[in-house]
């Protein structure tokens, strides 16, 4: 009985903080635009449909975006709910993405193999590449205690920099007007999952494929038993004997190789050169996935499925109505604001505790005198 009522708290909570952040957006909303009924129409149903003076009708085209969104944030938010569920906040899976990208595009323009393995091996040795990336914060973190906040943080900036590097100097491809690499190789490239549209690739049956899989190791293993232990009690599981340096660097590592993944498949399923120069954005989302997922992987496609909606919605507000696109931004804000706030509804929870902990023991009271006049 607690444990269903404690879920359903949890439930109710992540929608009463959504709803906050919604309501949020629409005071900025109509504070900023002219039309702020319009805004909130393309923000809310637009995303699905398509409007039209005969009225409004079904657009697949649109869903297929939002699926397509889907694919990067999904193994972020995988990969920060690892590193977090250790109790690891590490923020190099930005970088990782980026240097996963990278070197899966370079893979996919120099690498020669002539069938459609090319892409799943750029895509495997972009992900070990990466997962090597984070053994660098995950050895200062175990070795000499640096904090992995710092220590990822500014690893971000120093991958961003060594990818502009190698693409301005050695991978460029000069006969063009831009600073990118040269054509991917055709069977390097990601295949689409809907004919006619090339951004929902088979990079989202990976994500979905990589959801159960990082389910399955959490709860279902050994290790993902260990790293949850760890980032419940650290000091617990150091003194009941299990490897916690071990499992920090493991939990770091699986992080960076899933951010390295997203990467790939994400360059080499959207575009057809790779021309990233600056940080993409998609390791910051998926530290707010995780949060609105409660470190459960289970739960990551739902929220990744909910931040590319309001994406999507986003981006139409500010292409037909005056509302900049950055209303994201603050609405990811807020609703990372209500999500991290302890004490939100905490008033309610421990009522809810006390009403669960009466009744139990009111089932006990009566369990034991029937019990009693039984033995009687």
């Amino acid at each position: 009985m607690r444990d269903r009522r404690m879920a359903w708290f949890g439930i109710a909570r992540g929608a009463a903080a959504i709803t906050l952040a919604l309501g949020v957006a629409t005071i900025f909303i109509f504070l900023s635009s002219e039309t702020p009924w319009t805004a909130l129409r393309y923000l809310l149903i637009g995303p699905l449909v398509t409007f039209r003076d005969t009225g409004i009708s079904f657009n697949a085209q649109y869903l297929y975006q939002i699926l397509a969104a889907m694919i990067p944030i999904t193994f972020t938010g995988l990969a920060v709910t690892v590193m977090f569920s250790a109790n690891q906040f590490n923020l190099a899976g930005e970088g990782c993405v980026l240097t996963g990208g990278f070197i899966g595009g370079i893979l996919g323009v120099y690498l020669n193999i002539n069938s459609g393995w090319h892409a799943v091996v750029a895509v495997l040795i972009a992900t070990l590449a990466c997962g090597l990336v984070m053994l660098i914060p995950a050895l200062l973190k175990v070795k000499l205690g640096a904090s992995e906040m710092v220590t990822s943080l500014m690893l971000n900036f120093i991958l961003l920099n060594l990818v502009n590097h190698y693409l301005n100097f050695q991978f460029a491809d000069r006969s063009k007007g831009a600073t990118m690499t040269k054509p991917f190789q055709p069977t390097a490239i990601i295949p689409s999952l809907v004919p006619g549209n090339s951004k929902l690739t088979v990079g989202f049956i990976a994500a979905m494929a990589a959801t159960a899989l990082v389910a399955f190791f959490l709860y279902r293993t050994r290790w993902g038993y260990a790293i949850r232990m760890i980032g419940i009690n650290e000091s617990f599981a150091l003194y009941s004997g299990m490897n916690v340096g071990g499992t920090i660097i493991l939990s770091q590592v699986i992080g960076g190789m899933l951010s390295g993944m997203g990467g790939s498949l994400e360059v080499l399923g959207r575009y057809q050169t790779y021309l990233w120069r600056d940080l993409p954005g998609y390791g910051w989302v998926g530290i707010t996935i995780a949060i609105l997922a409660k470190n459960n992987p289970a739960f990551v496609p739902l929220a990744a499925f909910f931040i590319a909606y309001l994406n999507k919605g986003c981006l139409l507000m500010s292409t037909y109505c005056d509302v900049p696109v950055e209303m994201i931004d603050i609405i990811q804000a807020a609703i990372f604001l209500f999500f991290a706030a302890e004490q939100f509804l905490s008033g309610y929870r421990q009522k809810l505790v006390v009403k669960t902990t009466q009744e139990d023991l009111m089932k006990l009271d009566a369990s034991l005198l029937n019990g009693g006049e039984n033995h009687a």
